[in-house]
């Protein structure tokens, strides 16, 4: 696979464009400060009733609502929850966006369930930096980036790579790297490891393992630290080594207990379930229980946080982080 870097792209491209942010959110903030830092002129696209718009505006961007902000941009960047984004490309930039304009996403979701369709005179791009906000801008402050998957699905004007590669480099993923991909692979895959790895899985065998030893009579704060704190450390081994490299920086014990315990936990049931996950994401079940929740006003989401609220291995978490602020 080849690898794009900052040689690859032309930054006057995204530089003589106006581009519209719609959103001020994790990824929205993040990728609008960037860009303005290298030069590109961004307006902030919110509703008016938003909570974000003072904090936009303070922090120096020209704050409008995504029809103003559509109508006088070339390059209009999708960052509101995906949830929301069908109805504001049907209501404001649709009507509004001027002809071989420029539609970025962050994530296929809406193009590749057809909760978007965009025109067909509009350069359609996806732009994914692979972390959240606050690390893209963090390591762009610091001189780096984050790795960023690129794709296009509409290219209207002939020019819709080479704008995504001007996009990607200036929120400073051509200093790292790009990646192309399509929608479809981008989409799935990343709904695939939320629900079976990251955001799903891993909290889940934390939450288990701190019950699992304090029903069994450890203490919560040595269950916090053995399930919990340690996540961290062998996250930054796998991320600097991989996961063989990080098994040669274990102790023999720890990776005699990687090769007891590992299949056990992950057998074949679960890889059957993972696969059914797949499924779900490809088919657009899990897509549809995210709208119809939604549209209900997020019972199930809702209901989700507090019980994450309330896990007793939370009240822990912020006694130990307090003392450790303290020190």
């Amino acid at each position: 696979m080849h690898v794009y870097r900052d040689e690859d792209s032309d930054p006057a491209l995204i530089r003589g464009c106006r581009v519209a942010i719609v959103g001020y959110g994790n990824q929205g903030r993040a990728q609008a400060l960037n860009l303005r830092d290298s030069g590109v002129s961004v307006t902030i696209a919110l509703p008016a009733s938003s909570a974000t718009w003072s904090r936009s505006a303070e922090e120096g961007f020209g704050v409008m609502t995504s029809a103003e902000a559509a109508a006088q941009a070339d390059v209009v960047v999708m960052l509101a929850a995906d949830e929301d984004q069908g109805r504001i490309y049907a209501e404001d930039v649709a009507p509004n966006l001027r002809p071989g304009g420029a539609l970025v996403f962050a994530h296929g979701l809406n193009i590749r369930f057809g909760l978007i369709e965009p025109r067909p005179d509009l350069d359609v791009l996806l732009v994914a930096p692979k972390g959240p906000g606050t690390a893209l801008r963090e390591t762009y402050s610091k001189g780096s980036g984050l790795i960023a998957l690129f794709a296009v699905h509409q290219d209207a004007t002939g020019e819709a790579e080479a704008l995504a590669l001007s996009y990607g480099a200036a929120i400073g993923s051509g200093r790292v790297g790009m990646l192309r991909t399509s929608f479809a692979e981008e989409c799935e895959a990343d709904l695939f490891n939320e629900q079976a790895v990251l955001w799903g899985a891993i909290p889940e065998l934390i939450h288990a393992g701190f019950e699992t030893l304090v029903d069994a009579g450890f203490s919560p704060e040595i269950a916090y630290f053995e399930c919990l704190t340690e996540v961290k450390l062998i996250a930054d081994l796998i991320y600097e080594r991989g996961i063989a490299g990080m098994r040669e920086a274990i102790s023999n014990t720890a990776e005699f207990g990687a090769l007891k315990g590992g299949t056990r936990m992950i057998d074949a049931d679960r890889r059957t379930e993972m696969r059914r996950i797949l499924r779900e994401v490809r088919s657009g079940s899990f897509v549809a229980e995210l709208l119809e929740d939604a549209r209900a006003g997020y019972p199930r989401l809702k209901a989700s946080r507090e019980e994450a609220a309330a896990h007793p291995i939370e009240e822990v978490g912020a006694r130990l982080r307090a003392l450790v602020q303290k020190d």
